[in-house]
């Protein structure tokens, strides 16, 4: 397994989350809640971190007098917030850097409303859609690398949520893969069979 596999993007692995399971009172005691329950409770605390981050967003395109639509979805475990709109360039940065600051930000604002610490993922105008999208084709062509020559293949430094991406494509092609280095100059190793 990679050093990265388990990282979702924000530096959480898995290993750090907790599960906790709710019980419910019956008339023998406490019995344990259904999975399903479990599910649904789950969606609906993203679905608030959403509704929380989507107002926080809102008032700050407000301020920064910017047009943009919010969209709210859950993927997978996360809250998924996307902005789009006409130009909203400003608000991506080169190579991403203002959307990774205003992440965070949202993150934070998601925390002080609930006390829990947020894995929402935010998009702006597609930018984080697009750079998914360029990085499956860079794994798989990587991928196709290694099992040409039989040796690892290193690629450039990468942002966690850039990692996590190809370690996703590289496990879903029944590879293995590593990071190495230290931020920001992070990177992947694919290996061959």
């Amino acid at each position: 397994m990679s050093a990265d596999a388990d990282i979702l993007g924000d530096g959480v692995t898995g290993d750090d989350t907790e599960q906790t399971v709710s019980t419910q009172a019956t008339e023998h005691g406490e019995a344990p809640v259904g999975e399903d329950s479990a599910r649904t409770s789950r969606l609906e605390l993203l679905e608030q971190e959403g509704d929380i981050a989507a107002d926080y967003l809102e008032e700050l395109l407000d301020i920064a007098d910017l047009d943009g639509d919010l969209d709210m979805d859950v993927e997978g475990d996360r809250a998924a917030v996307s902005i789009v709109g006409a130009d909203l360039q400003q608000l991506v940065g080169r190579n991403g850097e203002v959307l990774e600051a205003l992440q965070e930000l949202t993150r934070l604002a998601v925390y002080r409303e609930t006390g829990e610490r947020s894995r929402l993922m935010l998009d702006i105008s597609g930018f984080r859609a697009e750079r998914r999208t360029k990085l499956v084709e860079l794994a798989n062509e990587t991928i196709a690398r290694a099992r040409e020559t039989g040796a690892p293949q290193s690629l450039e430094p990468m942002s966690p949520f850039e990692r996590k991406v190809v370690h996703d494509a590289v496990a879903a092609a029944g590879l293995t893969s590593e990071s190495e280095g230290v931020e920001p100059r992070r990177f992947v190793i694919v290996l061959p069979d």
